[in-house]
């Protein structure tokens, strides 16, 4: 039987989260902790409310159970959430939190908002394949997340899905507290912000791109540092988003190439 470990608060808290409501009977989840403070009782209560098994044991058997994972990912915090019969991850998907424990200083992420076309998915996975871009955040809802078994996306990323890493979350406003918190400096696609033209992009930049449709939403806006826009020329209203994500990250490359490094804040 395949099993997935989740290991730190962060990682088990959202597993637990996502648990909720939409468990399918072949998976079966169980927490293992060992000196329960205030964060593990609050996830242990959490689990206790959608039935999962909490089972108190100690640091030893915690790292021992945890030896065989990425180095990141190692550092279990006092938790664990072991999960059978769940599919496998492939290699390039990440959990938010593990990642960020060893993303380089100037890492670059590209957060999708409700982009539903697979076409417009595999095209941003391509340009931040292409850009150097270190992550593309997706939320498991009202998006083409499912990169790995979409043959539509695996053709319009040229196959830069297999590569790119990519991290599917349940709440991308959380996600943006998280990278703020980590200090990522956040920058939302809007075509009413800031040209393009005078922004200098921070050490750890997080771009967002919303639907093309209805843009970004109200609560991920929030989370914005800054709102920004690319000076165009033409008679329509705006880009394609896969376009758009390209010029951005095309950018914030650039200016990363020209060894500018700044911090808004």
């Amino acid at each position: 039987m395949e099993k997935s470990i989740y290991t730190g608060f962060h990682a088990v808290e959202e597993r637990v989260r996502n648990a909720s409501g939409k468990q399918s009977r072949n998976i079966s989840l169980r927490i293992f902790y060992s000196n329960p403070g205030p964060r593990i009782k609050k996830i242990l209560s959490q689990a206790k409310d959608v039935g999962i098994p909490c089972e108190q044991t100690d640091d030893r058997t915690l790292s021992s159970m945890t030896e065989r994972l990425p180095p990141e990912a190692r550092d279990h915090r006092g938790i664990i959430l072991v999960a059978e019969g769940e599919e496998v991850r492939a290699k390039n998907s990440v959990l938010l939190e593990q990642w960020i424990k060893s993303c380089p200083e100037n890492a670059t992420a590209i957060m999708l908002d409700s982009v539903t076309d697979p076409h417009n998915v595999g095209a941003i996975l391509r340009s931040a394949d292409q850009f150097g871009a270190d992550l593309v955040i997706m939320p498991d809802r009202r998006s083409a997340s499912n990169i790995n078994d979409n043959e539509i996306i695996a053709r319009s990323s040229a196959g830069a899905n297999a590569w790119v890493n990519v991290a599917v979350v349940t709440n991308l406003v959380r996600a943006a507290q998280t990278l703020r918190q980590e200090g990522f400096w956040i920058y939302g696609a809007d075509a009413a912000g800031e040209s393009l033209n005078g922004i200098k992009f921070g050490s750890r930049s997080c771009i967002i791109m919303g639907s093309e449709g209805n843009g970004i939403a109200k609560l991920l806006k929030v989370q914005c540092d800054s709102m920004i826009s690319i000076p165009t020329c033409g008679k329509i209203d705006s880009l394609n988003v896969s376009v758009a994500a390209g010029v951005l990250l095309y950018e914030r490359r650039r200016q990363a190439m020209m060894q500018l490094p700044h911090n808004p804040r």
